[in-house]
């Protein structure tokens, strides 16, 4: 039997659809993709270096709220609606990591974001 614990908070924007912000199964938080949606009004910012800020502050907000930091984000991937922006996209990510203890990523363009979105991140976290 499956055993998990839905992750919520008001920190990071509500569900657009049914699905969690996260959950956590065994020793690991499985948090879904965040666009760069300001919490505050439901509304994207503009910019990808904004949305990827915006996205990134959204996605350690759940990581807090499953207990954790960003230090123990172990996988992420980046959706980006245009790879030209990968630049960009990649100098705002690595604010939020440390130096040694990156992540695994994958970063692909798609056709298409939620809501106009210029990325989307999602993450895999050990809580352990």
């Amino acid at each position: 039997m499956l055993r998990r614990k839905v992750v919520a908070t008001e920190k990071a924007p509500g569900a657009i659809g049914p699905y969690s912000q996260g959950n956590i199964v065994g020793d690991f938080l499985f948090a879904s993709g965040q666009l760069g949606i300001d919490p505050a009004t439901g509304e994207l910012v503009k910019g990808i270096e904004a949305q990827t800020e915006q996205a990134l502050k959204n996605v350690k907000a759940i990581v807090e709220a499953a207990g954790a930091t960003m230090d123990k984000v172990i996988k992420t991937t980046c959706f980006l609606d245009d790879m030209n922006d990968f630049a960009a996209m990649n100098a705002v990510y690595a604010k939020f990591f440390t130096e040694g203890s990156y992540p695994s990523r994958s970063a692909v363009e798609v056709g298409k974001l939620p809501k106009g979105g210029l990325v989307e991140v999602e993450v895999i976290a050990y809580l352990g």
